[in-house]
């Protein structure tokens, strides 16, 4: 990591979560602060690292800087998954749950590739409208179930939008676990990373597979943020924005952006979370709506900024 920045990442860090802790119209009551405000942080934190790893890891892999979770359809499928769990009465803490959530996770991403790969070469555009087709056909899906469930889907609602209630210990200790199992396999194969963003020839030259390596990082990217999504809803763009904003001070080298990412997405989304309990108080709004309103602009500002270079 570049000299000097990673005080910035940890200080943005430790200021998000002392803004989490401390916002909202109840004050600084203890209770509340112990038994509402430092779970849910605790979920934030897992949440945000989930993706950024997770947009980093789908970033580096298919070198397109427009790569995400959310755009992908990989959260989409995740969150497909989950609700259909929930409507069969799967509990969150039990193993199925995450079973079937990561193969949802697994299943909509590949099928988004896979439709991009149609045209024989994999282009930004094409993976984006892969992507968003797969995305728009499994949040119908979505709404169908839940619209067919009535009085007993009405609570997944919050769930679908991204709302970050504070969770039962058992699922946050998992989702947090698988999180840090996957950054901690990622980070073992970084050189991999960095050679995969050097193209295919060199990559293959260094000695690294990139199919094989693709399908690794695909996988964990997957159960990153099959993890994240089980234990925060559908949240997009924390993995979009993460990766280009901490790029800027880290580099492009996997081996500083993975963790770097991860932290970043942390402290970006428990920001988001108190941001959401606060603007509109009493109200509250869905962190993964006030993603959405961050995050839409700066993917608009991507799609500009790339159609711009190649004109």
């Amino acid at each position: 990591m570049r000299k000097n920045r990673l005080p910035l990442l940890l200080a943005a860090l430790a200021a998000a979560c002392l803004f989490s802790l401390a916002a909202g119209p109840a004050g600084l009551a203890p209770d509340i602060v112990w038994h509402l405000r430092l779970p849910r942080t605790l979920a934030a934190l897992a949440v945000g690292a989930g993706l950024g790893l997770a947009g980093a890891l789908f970033q580096g892999a298919l070198k397109n800087p427009l790569s995400d979770p959310y755009i992908l359809g990989t959260s989409s499928g995740a969150t497909a998954a989950a609700v259909l769990c929930f409507m069969a009465g799967i509990e969150r803490t039990s193993p199925l749950f995450f079973a079937a959530v990561f193969a949802g996770a697994f299943g909509a991403t590949f099928l988004s590739y896979w439709l991009a790969r149609l045209a024989g070469r994999l282009s930004d555009a094409a993976l984006v409208l892969a992507g968003v087709a797969v995305s728009a056909f499994l949040s119908a899906l979505v709404m169908l179930v839940l619209s067919a469930g009535r009085e007993r889907s009405f609570s997944l609602f919050y769930f679908v939008l991204g709302g970050l209630y504070p969770s039962e210990p058992g699922v946050l200790a998992a989702s947090a676990g698988i999180i840090a199992v996957c950054a901690a396999l990622a980070m073992l194969r970084w050189r991999a990373l960095d050679a995969m963003a050097l193209g295919e020839d060199s990559a293959y030259h260094l000695g690294v597979d990139p199919a094989r390596e693709r399908v690794l990082f695909f996988s964990l990217a997957c159960a990153a943020t099959s993890a994240a999504v089980a234990l925060g809803g559908t949240i997009g763009f924390v993995g979009l924005m993460t990766p280009h904003i901490v790029r800027l001070l880290t580099g492009p080298s996997a081996r500083a952006l993975l963790p770097a990412a991860a932290v970043g997405g942390a402290a970006l989304l428990a920001a988001a979370d108190a941001a959401g309990r606060t603007l509109f108080s009493p109200a509250e709004i869905p962190a993964g709506v006030v993603m959405a309103l961050a995050g839409a602009p700066f993917f608009m500002w991507l799609l500009w900024r790339g159609a711009r270079g190649r004109a």
